[in-house]
C-alpha cells in the first residue's frame, strides 16, 4: 500500500556485498524494499552512490516520495562515532575510515540521515518491532559470516563508553583456539560462524572426508551458502550435520556465557545462519545452553529465532532514523547546502 498521505522512514543495511533498503511507514510497517549489490571494491564514490540509488528504488517500489521521508538510518559493518554520522572503521568495506556517511547521504538526498552500527540496529528492530518493545533485558545474536550482537538493557540500546559494545562475537571460549579476523585466537565468532563451519568443512574435505556439497560447490567449496549447509542435512550428509552440530553448541556455550553475566529476558538470534536453520539448529543450542546457565537465570529466558530475518537489519535502521529524529533532531546529519 502506496504511503500517498503520511510521511514515512527509510532503513539501509550496509553489508559488504549487498546493500538492502526498506521504506516504512509511521508505524513501521514495511511498504516497499529494494537491494543492489555493494562493490566495496570500487571504492568509497561507488558505494555511496549505490547506497543512494537502492534508496531511490525502494521509494519507488513503497511509491513513496522523497518529499515525505522523515530521516533515513543506515546499519553499517563496523564502528561509528557518537553522532551517528561517521564510520570510523569497517572491516568488509576496503579504505572506509572516519567516512562521512552521515552527512555525506544528507547532502545528496536532502533528508537527516543517522548512522548505526548494524549489529547494534539489527536488534533495535527485533526489539522495537517483533517483540513490541516489552523485554526490559534483551540480548540479540546474529550468526553470519561473523558473529555480531546488540544490547537492550533497561529499555534502551547499550553501547558503552566508546560506543564500541557488544562485540560478542570476539569473546574468547578457546585460548588456543583457531585464529579470529580480529587478530586473537579462540574468539566465539572463529568458533561458530559460518567462516568457521567453511574452515571445518574445507579441513575435513583435504584430510578425506566426504560431503555432497563438493559436488555441488566443487572441492573448494568456493560460494557455500547457509541454504547450501540445509540442503546438505536434508541429504543426510553426516559430515555437514556433525559440524553444524559442534557449530549449535558453541553457540550455546557462547549464549550460556552472556546470559550468566547480563540475565536478559530475552535472547534472540538471527542472521543468515540462523535464518536457514533455526530449525535444524535451536534445539540443540538451547539445549546446550540452558544445561550451561546458572540455576535461576533460565527461569525467565526466552530464547528464539528472530522472524525478521534479512528484515531486521532494515527495520531498526528505520527505528534508529525515527528515535534519532524525534528524541534528538540535532544528533541526525544536518543537511549542507551549497
Amino acid at each position: 500500500m502506496p504511503a500517498t498521505d503520511s510521511h514515512c522512514w527509510v532503513g539501509v543495511d550496509l553489508g559488504g556485498t549487498k546493500i538492502l533498503t526498506g521504506v516504512f511507514d509511521a508505524n513501521l510497517k514495511l511498504l516497499g524494499t529494494a537491494k543492489v549489490s555493494t562493490r566495496a571494491e570500487r571504492g568509497l564514490d561507488t558505494v555511496c552512490e549505490r547506497i543512494e540509488r537502492c534508496i531511490r528504488e525502494a521509494l519507488e517500489s513503497a511509491q513513496c516520495k522523497p518529499a515525505q521521508v522523515r530521516a533515513i538510518g543506515v546499519g553499517a559493518p563496523g564502528a561509528v562515532d557518537a553522532d551517528r554520522s561517521t564510520v570510523l572503521f569497517a572491516p568488509n568495506l576496503p579504505g572506509w575510515r572516519n567516512v562521512p556517511l552521515g552527512r555525506r547521504l544528507a547532502r545528496a538526498l536532502d533528508r537527516p540521515v543517522v548512522v548505526g552500527n548494524d549489529a547494534n540496529v539489527c536488534t533495535l528492530g527485533v526489539h522495537e518491532v517483533e517483540l513490541r518493545a516489552q523485554p526490559r533485558h534483551l540480548v540479540g545474536v546474529f550468526v553470519g559470516t561473523g558473529i555480531g550482537g546488540g544490547l537492550v538493557l533497561n529499555g534502551e540500546l547499550y553501547e558503552g563508553a566508546s560506543h564500541t559494545a557488544a562485540e560478542i562475537g570476539h569473546m574468547i571460549l578457546e585460548v588456543n583456539g583457531p585464529k579470529c579476523g580480529c587478530g586473537n585466537r579462540g574468539c566465539w565468532e572463529a568458533l561458530a560462524s559460518r567462516t568457521a563451519i567453511y574452515r571445518r568443512l574445507r579441513e575435513a574435505v583435504d584430510a578425506g572426508e566426504k560431503t555432497i556439497l563438493t559436488d555441488w560447490l566443487g572441492r573448494e567449496l568456493e560460494d557455500l551458502r547457509s541454504n547450501e549447509l540445509r540442503k546438505a542435512w536434508h541429504h543426510g550428509d553426516k559430515l555437514v550435520r556433525r559440524i553444524l552440530l559442534q557449530t549449535a553448541d558453541y553457540l550455546g556455550l557462547g549464549i550460556a556465557s552472556l546470559v550468566n553475566l547480563l540475565n536478559p529476558e530475552v535472547v534472540a538470534l538471527g542472521g543468515g545462519l540462523i535464518q536457514a536453520l533455526h530449525a535444524e539448529l535451536m534445539p540443540r543450542i538451547t539445549e546446550t545452553a540452558r544445561a550451561r546457565i546458572m540455576p535461576g537465570s533460565e527461569r525467565a529466558l526466552t530464547l528464539l529465532a528472530s522472524r525478521l530475518g534479512d528484515h531486521a537489519g532494515i527495520t531498526g535502521a528505520a527505528v534508529l532514523a525515527r528515535r534519532a529524529l524525534e528524541a534528538a533532531p540535532a544528533r541526525t546529519a544536518k543537511v549542507k547546502r551549497a
